[in-house]
């Protein structure tokens, strides 16, 4: 499709969607806010825009590269959300995993259902033990058979998951023990092994618990790829959630920039010497700089190409830059950032909606998001460290020996 008449066929179904006067979704009461995702979630699902590049057999749109840059540019630029949160687990990450992985019948059974929120998914990374990576957890075949059908049994403590509350299934991922491969499964959340319980966060929220899964099982017809090579799918699912941001990323954290900027004149410091030396003057270059690199991330990714480490570059920049942002909002907030009033963020994850108030505790709440955003889906350190040896080829870091 030509793009210039795509973009004029997003437009339209934008000013169909939108009061006047609108700002963004950010400006509207939490109840509004809800209808109205739903109302524009279901015009999206209508035209195969909540995961447009899939196929249209799997209730997507089959847009190319260049239409899917232009349906994201008009409406995260209009403020417009096209899915909910857990479309990054589902769409994003798994979703496109299965595409790269799975058989033609297990996509017709999942990504229709997926795209329709009858299945949604949060994801958890699971370890037997103690320990920093989610590689070790267990995941071994077993010779239960229950409906005619073989199953998975993957154990491992703690499955830490996001969006657990809200969803109706799982995707895991293990290791198997006897072949040091690895295995992805997609599984129901109503495991009898299963229990969860709410785990601490930087803001409290209940989407993100810590689930008992030992034993838990799963149809073997479920496994995602080739038994005992779950660590290959592994790792595109860990590409696609580092590098799924990179369309719609800079445009959001532009719109966050604006906002920043109204703030600090609302504060009257636009003139402040201290304030204009310190780190604003660094913002718009490091934007740039975001866009650029989304842009060459997005379109590997769009062409086909397997999201490995060079996923790892845009990770590191957008996280650095969005924590130096929110700390040079905290700066220009003052001791107000200490008692925090307003309304909070709606999101827990990178910027507020395009749309919000300037209030204290959307900035604050924000600026712990961006905190965490240097640590999941790979710490910053993780992302220096890839950077440096599988894309500058530099030695590893020497490991001390007992």
């Amino acid at each position: 499709m030509e793009t210039t008449a795509f973009r004029a066929e997003v437009r339209s179904l934008v000013a169909d969607l939108v009061p006047p006067g609108w700002t963004g979704i950010g400006d509207l009461p939490e109840d509004e806010a809800v209808t109205f995702r739903a109302r524009a979630g279901a015009a999206a699902a209508e035209r195969g825009w909540v995961a447009p590049m899939w196929p249209a057999e799997y209730s997507g749109a089959g847009l190319g590269p260049a239409a899917l840059i232009v349906l994201v540019e008009e409406l995260t630029g209009a403020g417009t959300p096209f899915g909910s949160d857990s479309d990054a687990f589902g769409i994003s990450m798994l979703g496109n995993t299965m595409l790269r992985w799975s058989a033609p019948e297990l996509l017709r059974r999942f990504l229709p259902r997926i795209v329709s929120g009858e299945y949604v998914f949060a994801h958890g990374f699971s370890e037997p033990e103690p320990g920093p990576t989610w590689r070790r957890s267990r995941c071994a075949p077993s010779a239960t058979v229950r409906s005619g059908c073989s199953t998975s049994r993957s154990s491992g403590r703690p499955l830490r998951t996001s969006r657990t509350g809200c969803s109706s299934s799982r995707g895991r991922i293990g290791t198997c023990p006897r072949t040091a491969g690895s295995r992805c499964c997609s599984s129901r959340s109503t495991s009898r092994a299963s229990t969860s319980g709410r785990s601490a966060t930087s803001r409290a929220r209940p989407a993100f618990k810590e689930v008992l899964g030992d034993r838990a099982r799963t149809g073997a017809g479920l496994v995602v790829g080739e038994v005992d090579r779950g660590w290959a799918v592994a790792m595109t699912l860990l590409g696609f959630e580092r590098g799924e941001t990179a369309i719609h990323a800079p445009i959001r954290f532009r719109n966050e920039l604006d906002r920043l900027v109204v703030l600090v004149r609302e504060r009257g410091l636009d003139t402040d010497p201290d304030v204009r030396r310190h780190r604003p003057g660094r913002a718009p270059p490091d934007r740039l700089v975001l866009r650029c690199h989304g842009r060459r991330t997005a379109a590997a990714l769009l062409a086909g190409g397997e999201p490995g480490p060079e996923a790892a570059p845009f990770k590191l920049l957008w996280s650095e830059y969005h924590r130096v942002v929110t700390e040079l909002a905290l700066d220009v907030l003052g001791l107000d950032a200490l008692a925090p009033t307003g309304r909070r963020s709606a999101n827990w994850y990178q910027t507020d909606d395009p749309g919000a108030a300037n209030s204290v505790a959307s900035w604050t709440s924000v600026y712990l998001n961006a905190r965490a955003g240097t640590i999941y889906a790979g710490s910053s350190q993780v992302q220096r460290n890839i950077v440096a040896e599988l894309l500058l080829g530099l030695p590893k870091e020497p490991r001390l020996t007992a």
